[in-house]
């Protein structure tokens, strides 16, 4: 793995992950989305029917699998949170970078969003404490720190990549 990206919900590891990918000329792939296409249904229906810890299952094997290639892996945003996941991401050699965002970001981007349900059944105190819940999660396994509120996708991506090239 080229690089591994981390963050809360809407903290942009899909959209950077895409770029990133595209500049360094390898492949771009969203753990959510693998999830997804192996699990043949949305995350939300996944935790409805099978529940968390089988959704945290499925998606550590997923993540071993991933870290077996190259490219930019944008992860969920709880992928850090599992134990198992956490100790993987700790003992990657690929560099980890942590996307931060504040809250009052975070909702602008993904608003009302149906692909994100979870959004929609919190208030904002709630979101910001699961963002501050997490955070310990993220910073254990990060490399690197880049809070994108205020830049740009791209000037996200360019500051990655100069790190990627001294590193």
């Amino acid at each position: 793995m080229d690089a591994i990206l981390i963050g809360f919900m809407g903290s942009g590891k899909t959209t950077i992950g895409r770029m990133l990918a595209k500049t360094l000329l390898v492949p771009h792939t969203d753990l959510d989305q693998e999830i997804v296409e192996n699990a043949g249904q949305t995350i939300p229906e996944f935790f409805s029917n099978y529940g968390e810890k089988k959704f945290r299952e499925l998606e550590h094997q997923i993540l071993l699998n991933q870290l077996k290639k190259n490219g930019v892996l944008s992860t969920g945003g709880g992928t850090p949170i599992s134990m198992q996941n956490l100790e993987i991401l700790q003992a990657t050699k690929a560099p980890v970078i942590l996307l931060e965002a504040s809250t009052n970001t975070i909702l602008e981007r993904v608003g009302k969003s149906k692909e994100r349900p979870l959004v929609n059944q919190m208030s904002v105190e709630q979101l910001a404490e699961l963002q501050f819940k997490r955070m310990p999660f993220y910073q254990k396994c990060a490399n690197l720190r880049i809070n994108t509120d205020n830049h740009s996708p791209l000037e996200i991506t360019e500051q990655i990549y100069k790190y990627l090239s001294v590193n």
